[in-house]
């Protein structure tokens, strides 16, 4: 008999009640240590009282009213994410795959516009992850999310992760653009390299071809900027945000150039829900604490402090710890066991962790994660290191 909720998950039997920075409480008052974060959406760990009031503040005096009108706290929003970024304007909806949705479909008309219709198409990288839509799951291309669901939806050519003479050789007259990710996560932590993403905006600017990123996980600050691409110095296009902007409140963006933006004119593309009151009130929040001085530097700090005391946990335990990377509090740990039982160990530790592509188990902890938090988690990872070293 089908459960009420539908079983599309393999949940793991755990409830939780309440959530205090780092911390998670179960319905049975066990703490756990999040090290994941609502997979990189909880950027400001659970119930921050700057996000709590303002959600709080809005409630009490307009939920929502629709795209029918202005919204005073969306078009703030926007302001300060241009202000802060390489766009030019940003439309507003609920998540990383509708995010996605927007940026393809922009692409799309984008050349549509300038009376290239027939430039439809975009590479993508194997490896890559952009949510769960059926446009979504074929740029990702990853036969399990694909299997069962009908003809893959066309337009996406797949190449090989890192190689920019891929690419080249995928460009062709029917292609509209690259998508990819500057630091993937459901595929293994992989940061793309500087040269990569140079060549690659040097090859879609010589062809007249859009750069579209998807900072739905690696953005808002995860790698010590507030978009990872910052890092490199290169600027998409296009680009698809989610998870943190909204601190754990629904919410996605896709962020564009005026370029890039032609042809989404009204009635090219709505939300209904899209920058709501509520949503805005808690974006404007978080883009408050992030955008403080000094906010990014502990980022970058806290990460380079993690992943050191990780590498010599590998040294350690050298027979279940393969390579450890990332970038900021995104890291990925190489495991030479499974991914998946070493998730199960740090839960009997009482630590939160994900599993992610290439063998890996991923760190997504808050952004203003403490350093006796981040003790508490190597400590965790050591033990569960040497519970299943003990196994084996």
């Amino acid at each position: 008999m089908i459960t009420p909720v539908l079983p599309s998950y393999a949940r793991f039997d755990l409830a939780f009640e309440r959530g205090e920075g780092a911390y998670l409480w179960t319905t049975g008052g066990e703490r756990f240590l999040d090290m994941v974060a609502g997979l990189a959406v909880n950027g400001l760990g659970h119930a921050h009282p700057v996000l709590v009031n303002a959600l709080k503040a809005q409630a009490e005096k307009l939920w929502h009213t629709s795209n029918l009108y202005r919204i005073p706290g969306q078009e703030r929003l926007a302001e300060r994410l241009v202000a802060a970024s390489f766009a030019d304007t940003v439309f507003f909806c609920n998540s990383g795959a509708e995010a996605v949705e927007c940026s393809i479909k922009m692409a799309r008309i984008h050349h549509h516009a300038k009376g290239n219709p027939e430039r439809y198409r975009l590479i993508t990288l194997e490896g890559a992850f952009h949510g769960r839509t059926l446009a979504a799951i074929a740029a990702g291309g990853n036969e399990k999310h694909l299997n069962g669901f009908g003809p893959k939806v066309d337009g996406f050519d797949q190449v090989a992760y890192g190689d920019p003479a891929a690419i080249a050789a995928a460009i062709g007259p029917q292609t509209a653009g690259v998508l990819l990710e500057p630091v993937q996560g459901e595929g293994g932590v992989r940061p793309a390299s500087t040269g990569y993403l140079k060549a690659l905006r040097e090859l879609c600017d010589a062809h007249g071809i859009l750069l579209l990123f998807d900072e739905v996980q690696c953005g808002m600050g995860r790698t010590g900027k507030l978009f990872a691409h910052e890092w490199s110095g290169v600027t998409p296009d296009i680009m698809a945000v989610a998870k943190a902007i909204g601190g754990g409140f629904p919410m996605g963006l896709c962020l564009a150039t005026e370029n890039a933006a032609q042809g989404m004119t009204a009635g090219s593309h709505a939300s209904t829900y899209g920058g709501n009151p509520l949503a805005c009130a808690v974006g404007n929040a978080v883009l408050d604490v992030m955008l403080a001085d000094g906010f990014m530097d502990r980022v970058v700090t806290a990460g380079l402090y993690l992943k050191q005391q990780l590498a010599m946990l590998r040294d350690k335990h050298p027979t279940i710890i393969e390579s450890v990377n990332g970038e900021g509090l995104m890291i990925g740990i190489r495991m030479k066991v499974l991914n998946t039982d070493m998730v199960k160990a740090l839960l009997g530790e009482k630590m939160l962790s994900a599993a992610a592509g290439d063998n890996q188990v991923r760190l997504l902890p808050p952004l203003n994660i403490t350093d006796a938090e981040m003790g508490e988690a190597i400590a965790a990872i050591d033990r569960a290191c040497a519970k299943l070293g003990a196994a084996s």
